[in-house]
């Protein structure tokens, strides 16, 4: 056994020390686009395929599959995965690309959905559009997250090639796969919001909202101009945006934006976010999502309780017996049991699957792209948000598919990574979908599945590609009962949270750092349980222009993950270092081993299982 892992230990730093003869050959396996493949090339991969579709080591290989399918015994130590390392560029089986590719696919595929059915469902504070809209909104998010997969945009961020006649290159050159980020809900939330309040947006004489295609694309518009400023971005050296937007600033941002999201979740886990949501005595919203629907229940009902709970409670058993594959797609199996349930109570409305047409793909619906002055603030900062996510999931995927993290190769692959995120935001807003970013989900598959290879990041882009094609595939997921959503995103959203206190664990938790914490929270939490705190300090004014300027700041100071940049960006830049307290504190952990510190975790614990740390070079030695 010592042998063994001996020789997968060697193989890994193998892959590190010929990353650079590996980026230079062309081969089958190479998606670097540097050069051009000549006739012995090509002699060459007409006999890679030939021995890959008629041999057995081209179809299964040496992996071992029994690690990843075979269930867990509860309380006994797990078995050890002795397959070896495949780096990004290597040969794999191509059974173990499908399986790895598809693990990879059903581990994203709650979260790349997730933020449109939600910001296209109803609610004071989203689009409230109807079901053919919202159809072509979800199969364009899949589209968008496969494509973008490949060069960052999933295959821009898998494949990578260089800008001609420059130094710079596009995508990372990892698997990684992208999807809809969650901080799109906030800002959309927040826009949408605006909108309605300012008349923007049309409402029932009643004060119950009207679909407002025009506030998506605003949104889209707005997105595609912060998205500039990720590009700018990306061409700064990576240790310079990581002075700026250190650990402790990622890690707030992230806290606050899940935390702020939980009370979406459990809106929906309740019935959902519209009108039925008061409980109105008559009409037609006095059952959720209305009485139309079949089975509806009453918002907060006994029974959208417990639709909520079998997708939350099976995403744990999951986690306690299941299997190393099972537990990384543990929120689509919940989802999954929960939609048998749901289907047995007679809960979903095939009526809409059937009208949903067969085919679809971009731009077969389109919108008014617009620029909404109020939003633009509040999307920069989920740009820069994007952007901290991106940074700390190349240096995560660094990590776990065994490449150096310094030096040349890895400032290139931030740099190349950064630019595909910044692009990925003007093309999504163009394809009519909310912005992408990596998903931090699938460095911890790699971790485990000792798969980094690329290929398997094509099969989940395709995957993707292919639902968002199938226009019923995206219909079905919105036949999804709400509460079985919101039982599946509370899990979603605090998973956000977790990550970012897992971040946080990583400082030294000096004075400086609890006084920034502490001082960004109180605003940025006080915000989200309260978004109306600062709704009358500001006058209200006839011109046009100041009004909308007034507009911008009421968003801003009433966003709360917002709050939470700005108050640690500039408390981190201002607060002097607190050499004394350092020194008490060191003293004490000298005195006692039992307290570890945040810095200690970072070397004992391997990066990029599940995590979206962003790192420099220092921090690692």
């Amino acid at each position: 056994m010592m042998s063994s892992s001996s020789s997968i230990t060697d193989k890994k730093h193998h892959h590190v020390e010929i990353e650079t003869e590996q980026e230079q050959d062309v081969g089958m396996y190479n998606y670097d686009m540097v050069t051009t493949p000549d006739a012995n090339h090509r002699t060459t991969f007409l006999h890679r395929v030939k021995d890959k579709v008629t041999t057995r080591n081209g179809w299964i290989g040496i992996y071992d599959y029994s690690a990843v399918c075979m269930p867990r015994i509860p309380f006994l130590h797990p078995k050890a995965n002795g397959s070896p390392f495949y780096g990004p560029n290597d040969d794999i089986p191509i059974l173990v690309a499908l399986i790895m590719g598809l693990q990879h696919f059903l581990a994203v595929i709650g979260g790349v959905i997730a933020p449109t059915i939600m910001v296209s469902g109803a609610g004071s504070s989203f689009l409230n559009l109807d079901n053919a809209t919202r159809q072509y909104m979800v199969s364009a998010s899949l589209i968008v997250s496969g494509l973008m997969s490949v060069q960052f945009l999933s295959m821009v961020q898998i494949i990578r090639f260089k800008v001609p006649k420059t130094r710079f290159y596009i995508g990372a050159g990892l698997l990684q796969i992208t999807g809809v980020s969650f901080a799109n809900i906030a800002s959309a939330q927040a826009l949408i919001k605006n909108m309605y309040d300012s008349g923007a947006c049309p409402m029932d004489t009643d004060g119950t909202p009207l679909p407002c295609p025009d506030a998506f694309g605003a949104i889209l518009g707005t997105q595609m101009v912060a998205s500039l400023l990720a590009v700018g971005i990306s061409f700064l050296p990576p240790r310079a945006i990581r002075h700026l937007f250190p650990k402790i600033v990622s890690g707030i941002v992230l806290v606050v934006i899940g935390s702020s999201l939980l009370s979406s979740g459990m809106k929906n886990w309740a019935g959902g976010a519209g009108p039925c949501m008061a409980r109105p005595t008559s009409g037609d919203f006095v059952l959720c999502p209305s009485t139309h629907a079949p089975h509806a229940q009453a918002w907060g009902s006994p029974v959208n309780f417990a639709l909520g709970a079998s997708v939350f409670v099976m995403i744990l058993i999951v986690e306690l017996v299941g299997s190393v594959f099972m537990k990384n797609v543990s929120v689509v199996m919940g989802l999954l049991v929960g939609c048998i349930i749901a289907a047995s109570l007679g809960m979903f409305d095939a009526s809409s699957i059937q009208e949903a047409p067969a085919i679809t793909f971009l731009w077969v619906k389109t919108f008014k792209i617009s620029v909404y002055g109020p939003g633009i603030i509040p999307y920069i900062f989920t740009v820069l948000d994007m952007a901290i996510e991106c940074l700390g999931d190349i240096t995560a995927a660094s990590d776990v598919s065994g490449l150096t993290l310094e030096g040349q190769k890895f400032e290139e692959r931030c740099q190349g990574g950064l630019l595909a995120d910044g692009l990925s935001g003007i093309f999504s807003g163009l394809a009519t979908s909310m912005g992408v970013v990596t998903f931090s989900q699938n460095n911890g598959i790699i971790a485990v599945t000792r798969c980094a290879s690329r290929t398997a990041g094509f099969v989940c882009a395709g995957l993707l590609i292919i639902c968002g094609v199938f226009g019923k595939i995206s219909a079905a997921f919105l036949a999804i009962p709400s509460p079985l959503i919101g039982g599946m995103t509370v899990f979603l959203f605090a998973s956000v949270a977790a990550s970012g206190i897992r971040i946080l664990g990583y400082l030294d938790w000096t004075r400086r750092d609890r006084v920034i914490i502490a001082a960004s929270l109180s605003i940025a939490l006080g915000v989200s349980m309260v978004p109306d705190w600062f709704a009358h300090v500001l006058p209200t004014s006839s011109n046009a222009s100041l009004q909308g300027f007034y507009g911008a700041i009421e968003t801003v100071v009433s966003t709360s993950y917002i709050m939470a940049g700005i108050m640690s960006v500039v408390l981190n830049l201002i607060l002097p270092y607190d050499s004394p307290d350092d020194q008490i504190k060191s003293s004490e952990e000298q005195h006692d081993p039992a307290v570890i510190t945040g810095s200690q975790r970072f070397h004992m614990e391997p990066l990029g299982q599940g995590s979206s740390t962003c790192s420099s070079s220092s921090d690692r030695k």
